[in-house]
């Protein structure tokens, strides 16, 4: 059968030439099997497919130029990861470890097995022509990491942070990679023979509890001898989804791995049409992430291509920009002198908005103009090296910005962010100094309820308190000093939103090792483009005199 596959179908044979057994480490008395494989034995078949309109929806380009495909690449990781050692140094390996568990999943699992830690800096710069551990490093979180997770546990706590199940025990050649299809004989001893995987049907593989494993992540802080001195729910989406309505209508593939509604081949080589092909684009919100990658990718040793990455870049904004969120202006008057306007902000996602990583951050830029156009009033403007004006956090790493019901001069702006505490309630970016929030007021999703959510998701600070910022909302008055401007006023109101916030970029710049110095030099050189409006709205006053 192999050699008719290779006589038939060239590409399969290439991706069988891939799979040899010549990388992978010798299998011994106390050594485990290799447990995966890299990208490219999926590549050869998984590839040149398209919509009837000529649009590509190859898996592997796609995958190629996404956040998941570069997450060991990222220069922001390589810092922070750099960041905790220095902070902690006695932790170093389980520093290491820990923040190996999803960038570099492969590695990490595969190290683990053998009864070793997983090794950040040792395996970067990001290799894919090197050993066994580096090349599963550098391939990020990848096709036979996530389709190799087992059903056992799925959404339960023993599966967050990285806790998925991968089989140890059966040889290269009988491992079993998930799929949301039953596989026929034919196309089963294909795939196998291409790339020494057995396909069979998961439907697990389409459930957001598979996500959870490791987008659910809780940090163990420590202290300057590196002893354990508290846990932080750091980024947790999954149960803000599950205290959401979504939880009965999307999950979260149906949002971040959008379908083909076409009747498509998910193969290129010898495919079955299936219905609704899951793109594997994972649009999220890190567009910052995509940009360096391309403009940086001598430094990062990117492989995707430019155009896949522009690709990948203008998606992932397009996907912010349409499916993230609402503004609309209320009630705008003039009454005594001064302007009296809610601005309402929904949320239209399944958890959080911002969620996940807490250096991302969405603020209100409102501004008032009078009849000529002059401006009498702006609230959030952003400056050019990406830190708003207004923001205690950005002008002092000591201070934050309040949660605001009422904002009435231009120095109060409304930020939706996560701000961490350190033990004695200090402000920090330390993950691993973090044991808690002073502040947590990002936007809720539909449904949400602040009095029931469990700890990890509550509300932080007078947001929990407010009655305007509910599940799905926050309406803020603006109540700001106009004069004698004659009308009618305009009001525009714009909602920001940035991957990696002033203060969170800034704060690296202490750290004289290789990869902060890097990372802000990245980020001062690209500060234009640090963020995005994700929803605006406009609205004017009755003509007249105030």
């Amino acid at each position: 059968m192999h050699r008719l596959v290779t006589l038939l179908f060239p590409a399969v044979a290439m991706a069988a030439a891939y799979a040899t057994p010549a990388r992978r480490p010798v299998r011994g008395p106390s050594r485990p099997p290799a447990l995966f494989e890299t990208h490219e034995v999926c590549f050869a078949c998984h590839n040149q497919l398209s919509t009837r309109e000529g649009t590509d929806v190859s898996i592997a380009t796609d995958w190629r130029a996404s956040v998941m495909a570069n997450s060991s690449r990222d220069p922001y990781w390589q810092a922070s990861v750099r960041r905790e050692v220095m902070d902690h140094p006695r932790a170093q390996a389980h520093i290491e470890d820990e923040c190996a568990i999803c960038h570099m999943p492969m590695m990490r699992y595969q190290a683990r097995a053998q009864g070793e830690l997983g090794k950040v800096f040792e395996n970067l710069p990001p290799d894919l022509g090197g050993d066994y551990l580096p090349r599963l490093a550098a391939d990020g979180v990848s096709c036979t990491m996530c389709h190799q997770i087992r059903p056992d546990r799925l959404g339960t706590p023993a599966s967050f942070v990285g806790g998925f199940v991968v089989d140890t025990v059966r040889e290269p050649g009988q491992r079993i990679v998930y799929g949301p299809w039953a596989i026929d004989a034919g196309r089963t001893r294909i795939m196998h023979s291409s790339s020494t995987f057995i396909p069979t049907e998961g439907p697990h593989i389409r459930e957001s509890a598979l996500c959870a494993t490791c987008h659910e992540l809780y940090t163990e802080a420590l202290d300057a001898q590196g002893r354990h001195i508290g846990r932080l729910p750091e980024q947790v989406p999954y149960q803000e989804w599950l205290h959401s309505r979504y939880v009965r209508e999307r999950s979260c593939q149906s949002c971040h791995m959008p379908a083909v509604t076409d009747s498509i081949e998910v193969s290129g080589v010898w495919g079955r049409p299936r219905p609704m092909l899951d793109r594997h684009t994972f649009h999220g919100g890190n567009f910052l992430l995509l940009r360096m990658l391309d403009r940086y990718r001598v430094d990062l040793r990117t492989d995707a291509l430019p155009r896949e990455l522009d690709a990948a870049a203008r998606g992932t904004i397009e996907f912010l920009t349409t499916q993230a969120a609402r503004v609309a202006i209320e009630q705008p008057r003039l009454e005594s002198g001064r302007l009296e306007a809610d601005v309402a902000v929904t949320n239209l996602t399944g958890h959080k908005l911002p969620t996940a990583y807490p250096s991302r951050r969405a603020w209100l830029h409102v501004t008032v103009r009078d009849a000529g156009g002059r401006v009498l009033f702006e609230s959030g403007a952003l400056r050019p090296d990406g830190s708003i004006v207004g923001n205690d956090n950005d002008a002092d790493p000591t201070r934050f910005e309040p949660h605001y019901r009422r904002i009435t001069s231009a120095d109060q702006v409304q930020i939706y962010e996560p701000i961490l505490r350190d033990p004695q309630g200090r402000v920090t970016t330390g993950l691993l100094s973090s044991v808690g929030y002073n502040k947590d007021n990002r936007l809720l999703p539909a449904g949400f309820d602040k009095a029931t959510a469990p700890g990890d998701v509550a509300v932080v600070g007078d947001a929990a308190g407010d009655p305007d910022f509910v599940g799905g909302s926050d309406r803020v008055h603006y109540s700001v000093p106009v004069g004698a401007a004659p009308g009618p006023l305009r009001i525009e109101a714009s909602l920001w939103y940035q991957p990696i916030g002033f203060r969170w970029a800034h704060n690296l710049e202490p750290y004289d090792a290789a990869e902060p110095r890097r990372f802000v030099g990245y980020y001062e050189e690209m500060s234009g483009a640090t963020a995005v409006v994700l929803a605006a709205a406009r609205a004017t006053t009755a003509a007249g005199a105030p």
